[in-house]
């Protein structure tokens, strides 16, 4: 008896392996075309000069936010988003050492920051291991480094560890929050990465501000004045340097010196540490 004529044709193991093998190994080609034309653009761009007097650093984390942005909203299909973006994060890192790259400073507190750093900003960035966040700000300053990834801040944490209370602005600012995506809200290690110069906006950015206050008022009257002048905190720190109160807060938007929501602050002094793209988070 004749078999089916769908079953005759169908392919044994070995053949729908080998299939499926050729057209895999096909479309490695075409991603590899891709991506080497994309690093051709690249190159043409830095040679351009159009960037020149703009940024002396390649770093470009608002318009690398823009980018994972536009991808994650299209993607679709089994490949995990994080897979995705650990993927374009090698890609901009590449072409980022192409237009000079830049040394990362990471203090030596654990390797949390040492993997946050090489996740964000790819296995081509040298990354250079120092004593403590003081000293990798020192190093972004005196030219040793071009970036520092701090801990993020936390509530109550020792004087020496407040980075922040001590930041040199405007010359240093913080300009990105690591990772900008992760699978999972909650339970997520993060950090902050600082440098010399503003960070680039993204379209959905958040700011951050050190108010030294005058009064020993709290943290709910504090949130209120901040809410009341049009800025209300997703963060608030609190954290006294000898007979001042110094507060960290956490606001939406990309603000400028003279944003006059800052003059109407009821605080002492108003600064802007810097500004960073909206993490992603997902479920």
């Amino acid at each position: 008896m004749t078999p089916p004529p769908d079953s005759a044709a169908a392919p044994g193991p070995e053949n729908l392996l080998a299939e499926l093998r050729a057209e895999i190994d096909a479309l490695d080609s075409a991603l590899h075309d891709l991506v080497m034309r994309r690093a051709e653009v690249v190159a043409r761009l830095a040679a351009s000069g159009i960037k020149a007097g703009r940024q002396a650093s390649p770093l470009r984390p608002g318009r690398e936010a823009m980018i994972l942005r536009r991808l994650l909203a299209r993607h679709h299909g089994p490949l995990p988003r994080l897979a995705l973006v650990r993927l374009w994060r090698e890609i901009l890192a590449g072409s980022s050492a192409m237009q000079g790259g830049f040394t990362i400073a990471v203090p030596a507190t654990g390797g949390e920051l040492l993997r946050l750093a090489r996740e964000h900003f790819g296995s081509p960035a040298p990354l250079r291991s120092v004593e403590t966040a003081t000293r990798a700000l020192s190093a972004v300053t005196e030219g040793e480094a071009q970036l520092a990834v701090l801990p993020l801040p936390e509530e109550g944490e020792a004087p020496d560890l407040a980075w922040w209370t001590r930041l040199e602005v405007p010359r240093l600012q913080v300009v990105a929050r690591l990772p900008f995506y992760a699978p999972k809200a909650e339970g997520v290690p993060e950090a902050l990465a600082v440098t010399q110069g503003r960070a680039d906006p993204s379209g959905a950015d958040r700011t951050l501000l050190r108010l030294e206050i005058a009064d020993d008022r709290g943290r709910a009257a504090l949130s209120a004045a901040l809410a009341a002048a049009g800025l209300p905190p997703r963060l608030l720190l609190l954290h006294r340097v000898g007979g001042v109160v110094l507060a960290l807060a956490e606001v939406e938007g990309m603000l400028a010196e003279d944003d006059p929501r800052l003059a109407a602050l009821p605080v002492a002094r108003a600064q802007i540490l810097g500004a960073y793209a909206a993490p992603e988070r997902g479920e």
